[in-house]
């Protein structure tokens, strides 16, 4: 089982240098509000510890429509000076009783997939796929960590490896 114990990604000596002039847009859903509110509050302040102050926040609808909102987003900013060094995408889909549940999922993950071959910046998947309340309660504080931190951290190491790149 994934938890926060058995990983190095909280250990952010490692892979984080450079990133303080980072813009990072975050791409969150409206669906499950009180989650997903908590996994931006987590990954803003993440971010801002690590010295992120152009952080952006972009609302859709739901998890669907978050690989064209960051889509959209790059396509409109790719050319300015803010331009993002990562997106962060950040919803939580919960089971429910029709297989609606396995469509949004496999869409929002086959989507940011798709944003991460294409696009020449990372994309973050911060989504929560879980079967109830609970196992949310338990990514945004819980047990199993934060995730909307995590996806900062993420976000943060990300960028890094990608300047790496151009040395």
């Amino acid at each position: 089982m994934a938890e926060v114990s058995n990983s190095n990604l909280l250990k952010t000596g490692t892979g984080i240098l450079n990133t303080q002039d980072a813009c990072v847009v975050i791409v969150r859903t409206e669906w499950n509000a009180p989650v997903v509110d908590a996994l931006e509050k987590g990954c803003l302040e993440t971010l801002a510890a690590a010295g992120i102050s152009g952080s952006k926040v972009i609302t859709v609808p739901g998890a669907f429509e978050i690989p064209f909102g960051i889509r959209s987003y790059w396509d409109r900013h790719k050319y300015k000076d803010d331009k993002p060094l990562a997106f962060i995408a950040l919803g939580c889909v919960l089971r429910g009783d029709t297989p609606h549940f396995e469509y949004v999922c496999r869409a929002v993950t086959d989507g940011i997939l798709q944003l991460n071959l294409s696009l020449p910046i990372p994309t973050i998947f911060g989504v929560l796929t879980v079967d109830n309340q609970q196992q949310a309660d338990e990514r945004i504080g819980g047990k199993h960590g934060h995730k909307g931190s995590e996806a900062a951290i993420t976000a943060l190491k990300m960028i890094e490896l990608v300047m790496s790149f151009k040395a």
